[in-house]
């Protein structure tokens, strides 16, 4: 049985991470829908979606509602945000929407947020660089508060002042916050309030342990356990016949997806600087799984016993549109399998996802 992502792990589990999708709707709207569907015919637990605007490296400029029309599309699986910009949102519009995902979809919401980039979307949106720079703890402090349970929340701030106000709706039970953390400033504050951080793919192992250790440390000098925060981290992943066709694959499909993120624009018109495609693609081709099933478990399974992580979301889209579906389908037939020595659950139909898995990996070749 795996963590409960509502709430803090029991600490010292030591049962396999949850394994979701990390989409970013990198091949358009209507293909994010599909891939959801089909994450949850393939047993997945959930998918967790990406926020960006102007940069069609992701196309989603709203994940709370893509969310929504997911959790409709949907009858089992967790929907989440990896994540919603805060810097660009108010926080108690977000936190009422949040609600309402939670209380119609029946608790299959999750809510993950960003500080984000000095982009100019905080001119667009009007929120500008003081937010970004000053405001994140304050946004997030007063999101947490709407979500609490209260009854009223006011505020008296710098960015947020108003009278104390009704919740409404009220939230059932406490909803919890996700932080997606590349600084040790925004690792910092999340340890400080407890909140489980959502860890980027850019990252190794080692590198993610010792952010950890750091937010651990952190964590238990404001009073937390942090053995009870259940922590999320992003994987790319290239299932295939072996890692040598999965890195083909990769090759081929990351670097012209890779390049649209010089597609952003920082707010005071600088260039932003950019990354050297092919050594970048390199590193993550050198940190992710890559193979058979077996392979690509056992290399998740050696993440986790580094990290502790308690859910691991599989970054699929970088294999290339016409080979999504069919990763989707390997991870539920053959990965899943292999990670928890289970069957995949009644109701899917392991017959013709394993046809489909076999074309797709001989795609991969």
């Amino acid at each position: 049985m795996t963590a409960d992502p509502t709430g803090p792990a029991v600490a010292g589990d030591r049962d396999p991470p949850a394994v979701d999708l990390f989409l970013l709707a990198a091949h358009g709207l209507p293909a994010t829908v599909r891939y959801a569907r089909a994450a949850e015919a393939a047993g997945l637990g959930g998918v967790w979606l990406a926020e960006h605007h102007f940069i069609s490296y992701g196309q989603c400029p709203s994940a709370t509602t893509l969310a929504g029309y997911l959790l409709g599309a949907t009858s089992r699986i967790a929907v989440g945000t990896a994540a919603a910009v805060l810097s660009t949102r108010h926080p108690v519009a977000l936190a009422e929407e949040t609600i309402l995902l939670d209380a119609v979809s029946g608790g299959r919401f999750r809510l993950g947020v960003a500080r984000g980039g000095p982009w100019v979307d905080l001119a667009v949106f009007g929120t500008g660089l003081d937010r970004y720079h000053r405001g994140f703890a304050e946004a997030l402090d007063l999101l947490r508060r709407w979500l609490s349970g209260a009854a009223t929340v006011d505020a008296d701030g710098e960015f947020f002042t108003f009278q104390d106000v009704p919740v409404v709706p009220r939230p059932a039970r406490p909803i919890p916050i996700w932080t997606a953390a590349t600084s040790p400033a925004t690792v910092a504050l999340a340890a400080s309030r407890a909140l489980p951080l959502l860890l980027g793919v850019h990252d190794d192992d080692a590198a993610k342990a010792a952010m950890l250790a750091r937010y651990a440390d952190i964590a238990a000098e404001h009073g937390h356990d942090p053995a009870a925060v259940p922590h999320a981290s992003v994987h790319l992943i290239g299932l295939a016949d072996d890692p040598a066709a999965a890195r083909r694959q990769l090759r081929r499909a990351l670097p012209p997806w890779l390049a649209t993120t010089r597609e952003y624009v920082r707010i005071d018109g600088t260039p932003p600087a950019h990354r050297d495609l092919d050594a970048y693609v390199e590193h993550l081709l050198r940190i992710h799984p890559l193979g058979s099933a077996q392979e690509c478990a056992a290399h998740l399974a050696a993440s986790a016993a580094v990290t502790g992580v308690h859910r691991q979301l599989l970054m699929v889209e970088g294999v290339g549109p016409a080979a999504v579906d069919e990763q989707i389908a390997a991870i539920g037939a053959e990965l899943l399998p292999a990670l928890t020595g289970t069957r995949q659950p009644s109701g899917s139909s392991p017959g013709s996802g394993s046809a489909v898995v076999q074309g797709g990996l001989q795609r991969l070749r």
